[in-house]
This record gives C-alpha cells, sequence and structure tokens, in this order.
C-alpha cells in the first residue's frame, strides 16, 4: 500500500510530462498504473503509436564521392551470388585477396619488390593489370619499373614490336624501362640511325637479348657503327647476339658488314636486301671469319611468327597498342572491332607474316643472302687413329689460333681505334 501511494505521488508530481504507460510485476502477474486514479488496474489499455520524428519533421541526405567510393570499396569485400533455387547468396573474400587490392589500387607507391616471392609478385601484376594501373601516363611507368627492376624476364622475355612504330614513340619509356630480353622485334618500323630505341640496345639491360629482328628500318652504315661500338670495343652490348635480320636495309653496304664481323656468337644473319657492291667478297669475308655459310634456302630462323610477345606484360602491351588505336580512331571499323575482341582475349592474336615490298625487289637483283653456322659433327674414330693424330690436330689448332690472333690485331688497328669510334664511346 505504502508503494503504490509513492508511486501515485510520484506521478502526480511529474504529470506534466507524458512518460507513457508503466508496468509493474507484482505476485508474477504484470499490472499498468492508473495515472488518474493513482490504482494499478488490471486491464490492458490502448496503446498510442509511438512517433520517433514529428509529422513535420524532414531530412535530406547528400553523399560526396569519397563516401560513395567507400561504400564501393566494403561491397567488393563480398562476393555475391546465386543458388540453383535463385536465391542471391554472398560470401567474404579472403584477406589475401583484400591485401592484394588495396596493394595493387596503389602499385605505384611500393618502394621495391627485390627479394619479394616471385608467385605472389605475379599474382600482384595481374591485378594491376586488370585494374590498367600500367597505362597511366606517370604512375604506370614508375609501377613498372619496380616489377622489371626486381624479376627481369619473369615480367617479358620477348617483346614483339612489328610494324608498331606508334607504339614505340608513345610508350617509349615504358618499352626502355624492359630487361633481360632474349627477343626482340623491331621490324618494319622506320627507326632510322639517330633512334633512340637503337642506342638502348647497347645498354647493359638489353645485353641478354639473343635474337634481333631490325628488317625495313632504313639503318645504314652508321646505325650499324654505332650499334657495334661497345662489342667491337669494350666488349660489351649485343655480345650474345645469336640472330641478327637486316634485311630490306638498302642503306647497309659492304663496310658496314665489317662492322658486323664483331658478332662472333653469331649462328643467323640475314642481309639480303642490302646495297652490297661486291657480293662474293661478302659472303667469302663473312664465312672466313665468322665462320658462317651462305644458304640457298630460306632459313626458319627469320621467319617473323616465331618471335612473340611473352611475359607477365603481355596483356599490358595489348592495353597499350589499344590505347593508342583509341588515340588514333582508325575509319576501318572492321579493324577496330578485331582489335577490340583481341584486348578482351575474345580472341587469339595471330601474328601475320611481314611482307616488305622493297625486300622483294632487292631479293631479286641480289638473292637470298642468309647465312648460317654449320654444326661440328663428331666423328666416331678408332682409338689407335686418335692417337696418332693427335699431334696434328694440336698443331692445327695453334696455327688456327696464331691466325685469328692476327687478324683481331689487324681489326683492332682498323676498326677499334678510329676517331669515330672514340666519339661514339664517349657518348655511352
Amino acid at each position: 500500500q505504502n508503494w503504490t501511494r509513492g508511486m501515485s505521488y510520484c506521478l502526480h508530481s511529474e504529470s506534466h510530462l507524458d512518460t507513457g504507460p508503466i508496468y509493474v510485476r507484482e505476485n508474477g502477474k504484470l499490472h499498468m498504473v492508473n495515472q488518474g486514479a493513482g490504482g494499478i488496474q488490471n486491464v490492458s489499455p490502448k496503446t498510442r503509436p509511438f512517433r520517433l520524428f514529428s509529422r513535420g519533421f524532414s531530412v535530406e541526405l547528400c553523399m560526396n564521392r569519397e563516401d560513395d567510393r567507400a561504400r564501393r570499396q566494403r561491397t567488393d569485400h563480398f562476393i555475391f551470388t546465386y543458388t540453383k533455387e535463385g536465391n542471391l547468396r554472398y560470401s567474404a573474400k579472403s584477406l589475401f585477396s583484400l591485401v592484394l587490392g588495396y596493394i595493387s589500387d596503389n602499385v605505384d607507391h611500393i618502394d621495391s619488390l627485390i627479394g619479394f616471392p616471385e608467385q605472389i609478385a605475379e599474382k600482384l601484376f595481374s591485378a594491376a593489370e586488370a585494374r590498367q594501373k600500367f597505362t597511366e601516363p606517370v604512375t604506370g611507368l614508375r609501377a613498372l619499373q619496380k616489377f622489371t627492376e626486381a624479376y627481369g624476364n619473369l615480367v617479358l622475355c620477348s617483346l614483339c614490336l612489328r610494324n608498331r612504330y606508334l607504339l614505340i614513340s608513345e610508350k617509349l619509356e615504358e618499352i626502355k624501362s624492359f630487361r633481360e630480353l632474349t627477343c626482340l622485334d623491331l621490324s618494319c618500323c622506320k627507326l632510322g640511325d639517330e633512334h633512340e630505341l637503337l642506342e638502348h640496345l647497347t645498354k647493359e639491360a638489353l645485353s641478354s637479348v639473343k635474337r634481333l629482328l631490325l628488317k625495313d628500318n632504313s639503318l645504314s652504315d652508321v646505325g650499324l657503327r654505332r650499334m657495334t661500338a661497345p662489342v667491337r670495343v669494350l666488349k660489351k652490348g649485343l655480345e650474345n647476339l645469336l640472330v641478327l635480320d637486316l634485311s630490306c636495309n638498302p642503306k647497309i653496304t659492304d663496310v658496314g658488314i665489317g662492322y658486323l664481323l664483331s658478332f662472333k656468337k653469331l649462328n643467323c644473319l640475314d642481309i639480303s636486301g642490302t646495297g652490297l657492291k661486291d657480293v662474293n667478297a661478302v659472303i667469302k669475308r663473312i664465312q672466313m671469319q665468322i665462320g658462317l655459310v651462305h644458304s640457298k634456302v630460306p632459313l626458319k630462323e627469320f621467319d617473323h611468327s616465331n618471335c612473340k610477345t611473352e611475359g607477365w606484360a603481355e596483356q599490358t602491351v595489348l592495353q597499350w597498342e589499344q590505347a593508342v588505336m583509341e588515340a588514333r580512331k582508325p575509319q576501318d571499323d572492321l579493324r577496330s572491332r578485331t582489335a577490340a575482341l583481341r584486348f578482351y582475349g575474345k580472341t587469339h592474336r595471330i601474328e601475320e607474316v611481314v611482307k616488305c615490298k622493297l625486300v622483294e625487289a632487292e631479293t631479286k637483283a641480289s638473292g637470298n643472302l642468309q647465312f648460317y653456322k654449320e654444326k661440328v659433327q663428331n666423328c666416331h674414330l678408332p682409338l689407335k687413329k686418335e692417337v696418332v693424330g693427335s699431334h696434328e690436330l694440336r698443331n692445327s689448332k695453334k696455327r688456327a689460333l696464331a691466325e685469328q690472333e692476327k687478324e683481331r690485331t689487324s681489326k683492332q688497328k682498323h676498326l677499334c681505334l678510329t676517331v669515330e669510334d672514340w666519339d661514339l664511346l664517349n657518348t655511352y
């Protein structure tokens, strides 16, 4: 009884506040306190609708781009799928994929990747490539350099830029960032002797090139002298070159062929369509000093379809080419459609064989000037004959070495120590 009086007093003292219904549990039953009479009744009253805001209240929701980006990133943390019944289900992405996506979005801020595992680096490169981070003008070059410095030929081991002179002019710095290439095709690009990319061929970053195709590039003896100067004097540069294609360069003469004799490791050479004056003398000279034999049949090593772009950055090069084509806006709709299909991976790129009209006319006049190195066949002779002829073989080897030393000294006097060569070496 005292409790009910205290409750009624409390209610009367704060009657100006609309506190709503008050319920009290007594003897295991729930009762509502009657504020007017000050007692407790067991009848459930009519509940008033509860309003959080008044009827005249209004609110306006404004979102900026930062909030929209944050919300989009939050939804990217889930994978939405449909079941067979048509129900929508979602599952959270793994922590590795979330971190991979975050780093790929900020790949240009990476300090270094040297010593980082190759397997994870390849996934990181693919994630950044899917976001087209390497197509951005400044940040893309900086990010690409981090990968090429750390992984070299894994990023790109073979690069085909055949008939893509626009791509070379637009993405020259990106192309120069590739390291440890083994195959480089620059055919039909009309680079000339003064192009920056030809100068880059003599750098240490491309000393690993074994196959170089420079068909139809308007090269002359001056360009060959500059390209071979580090090899002839410093024994650096393209010293590991095995296959060289210089066909369809009519400005190359007998003097320019003399610079090529410094490539001692050459296995195949193509000088068809060059401006040679004494072809027979050049053939004998190449055979005597390099050991290459003139081939009467076209060699498969100079089939341009064998050189393709291979490595992590294969799709990146295609993205560059697509961007150049979009900027060019070609009139041929069919060509742009096929390029778009190739870009999205719906069709495989088919490398067409390069056909130069100029080389066809020149080869008819000078013939096929392709050279190859014969493989030494091992003769299985009896043991006694080998012992008897060992002294003769040793003497012949000594004579051959002495002749080679004489030739090298004579070449160094006539070729390696000219004033023009020293001027070139000072530029490197």
